[in-house]
């Protein structure tokens, strides 16, 4: 059996930016939560000799190849080299599409990034990402007063993943860390409570997430920032904190992203 601190290598292909299998690849490892995952984008691949390159890369890597390929030879490119190097490779567009050309009688248009057509919603989407990615942890406080969620929690608390599931969902989402040793940013305070989401977890639970943290960063496990002692300190002082602001907290404990997610979502869309 695969020990849970193997890391596991993805490489997600492409001939358009990569998004679909992404989310794909993340969805999956979230039922496997804590795993060490490195997931490698080859975004915008035409040619086969670069498919070719991209599969020797992931069988020096022992990596699983998920693809969203939709022009029909580089799809056949694909399926090709995976058997000739060995490594096993999942089409997640192509069989669909072939099943709908027969269910159809049409034949598919062939364009990559279709599902990214240049419209109102699609550039909405576009500036929640790059909102999310500005104000991440509290980088530039001044966000917070621009968002439309303001995530708060102890490290590890899966502040940055939620930004971006809900940025994608075309929300403006900014996050701030709760540290004993920091104060934190005049600005959450000034805040409707409604617009402002506690996060907190369980001590074993963080326990082994900061634990496995340190160890891919080459880190002991024995550092403070894992001990159950920091972690009971910081959770005590974030619940201090949230009780100020007065805003729903929820435990994260056991819940995948996009179950976080939902839930944060059906709140902040209650009348």
């Amino acid at each position: 059996m695969t020990q849970s601190n193997t890391e596991v290598i993805v490489y997600v292909v492409s001939d358009a930016a990569g998004d679909t299998g992404e989310l794909v690849v993340r969805a999956a490892i979230a039922q496997f939560h804590p795993i060490n995952t490195d997931i490698r984008r080859a975004p915008f691949v035409t040619d086969e000799i670069s498919l070719q390159r991209i599969v020797q890369q992931a069988k020096q890597a022992d990596a699983i190849v998920l693809y969203t390929l939709v022009i029909p030879h580089l799809r056949d490119c694909m399926r090709k080299q995976a058997e000739i190097y060995g490594v096993a490779a999942i089409d997640l567009l192509g069989s669909f599409i072939e099943t709908l050309e027969m269910r159809t009688g049409r034949k598919s248009r062939q364009e990559p990034g279709l599902n990214h057509v240049l419209d109102e919603d699609y550039f909405k989407k576009v500036e929640a990402v790059e909102f999310a990615v500005k104000y991440d942890d509290a980088r530039d406080t001044s966000g917070v007063l621009k968002a439309d969620i303001v995530l708060v929690g102890v490290s590890r608390t899966s502040k940055t993943p939620l930004s971006m599931y809900l940025a994608h969902q075309k929300f403006k989402v900014a996050n701030v860390p709760l540290v004993p040793e920091l104060k934190p940013p005049d600005e959450l305070f000034k805040l409707p409570k409604r617009k402002v989401i506690g996060l907190t977890i369980g001590v074993p639970y963080l326990n082994t997430i900061r634990k496995e943290r340190l160890k891919a960063l080459g880190l002991p496990n024995t550092a403070s920032y894992a001990t159950p002692d920091r972690i009971e300190k910081e959770l005590h002082y974030a619940d201090t904190i949230m009780k100020q602001l007065g805003c729903v907290v929820i435990d994260v404990s056991h819940r995948a992203v996009e179950e976080t997610a939902s839930l944060i979502m059906e709140y902040v869309r209650m009348p």
